[in-house]
């Protein structure tokens, strides 16, 4: 691994959500996305899969509303093991909610809604990666077209997000491109896995389609503060000589970064949290 980037184990972790109604949103995550845990305490429920933490809900009643032009959460995208718990989702959305998108993503398959608050969430799963479309350079090419409905259907809307869901992916709102990217890539230690002309950049560590996107699609032009939506999230990286280098990295690009118990903490250019952690 060189010093320069994150190694190709480095994965998301959980993403932190602050809301007005805890209850609610619990109630929407168990009955709609089928988050079969949720741990309870301090005005917080962490939502988990099996040993995965996927969502932190840090309730705030009087947090306002995020302002059109705040920079933020574009969705969180849980990444789920197979087609059948893709089908699954896809049956507890219609039956419970309204799927607002889908799309063939070549790489992966996707649905998209929006939580009581308006956070959006991406449903997904991968295609095996030997079947993942490649341009010259070899990165991964990432298309969009309409999703095959018809083969995920049958599917039991009864049915829990299964062990080995995860966190795959997380894409922001940012308010300039061209800072953003550079911190994510340079100071961080993310790969552009791919860029579009429309405003966008697609980030990876290793040979992974995108573990971050940010965009600039909806003209968001000032940073997050203290209203509902998207705190911060977590990046793992494999072991503490990993940690160790991505703490150099970012002190060497001038990122104020802090130690807190077994991560590092630090906020990107539009104030959005980032945590270091191991696992």
């Amino acid at each position: 691994m060189g010093t320069d980037e994150l190694p190709s184990g480095t994965r998301m972790g959980r993403v932190r959500l602050r809301v007005n109604d805890v209850d609610e949103q619990v109630e929407f995550y168990r009955r709609v996305v089928g988050v079969p845990t949720v741990d309870r305490g301090d005005g917080r429920a962490t939502l988990r899969a099996g040993e995965e933490t996927l969502l932190e809900l840090i309730e705030d009643p009087e947090a306002p509303d995020r302002p059109r032009s705040a920079a933020g959460l574009f969705h969180v995208a849980i990444r789920v093991p197979d087609r059948d718990a893709l089908a699954d989702a896809l049956a507890r959305v219609r039956a419970e909610w309204t799927l607002s998108g889908a799309a063939d993503h070549d790489a992966s398959e996707a649905l998209y809604l929006t939580d009581p608050e308006g956070n959006g969430i991406e449903l997904y799963c991968d295609r095996p990666r030997e079947e993942w479309p490649r341009v010259e350079d070899g990165r991964v090419d990432i298309g969009t077209a309409p999703l095959d409905m018809d083969s995920l259907a049958g599917g039991d809307a009864d049915a829990a997000l299964p062990r080995g869901t995860d966190v795959g992916h997380v894409h922001l709102e940012v308010s300039t491109l061209a800072p953003s990217r550079s911190f994510y890539v340079d100071a961080l230690g993310f790969d552009v896995s791919g860029t579009f002309d429309d405003g966008a950049a697609f980030l990876a560590a290793g040979d992974y389609h995108h573990h971050l996107a940010l965009n600039t699609w909806n003209g968001r032009t000032e940073p997050v503060s203290e209203h509902r939506g998207l705190v911060g999230f977590d990046v793992v990286v494999p072991d503490a000589e990993a940690m160790a280098a991505t703490r150099r990295r970012l002190e060497g690009h001038s990122v104020a970064v802090e130690r807190r118990g077994d991560h590092l903490r630090f906020e990107d250019p539009d104030g959005i949290g980032v945590r270091v952690t191991t696992g």
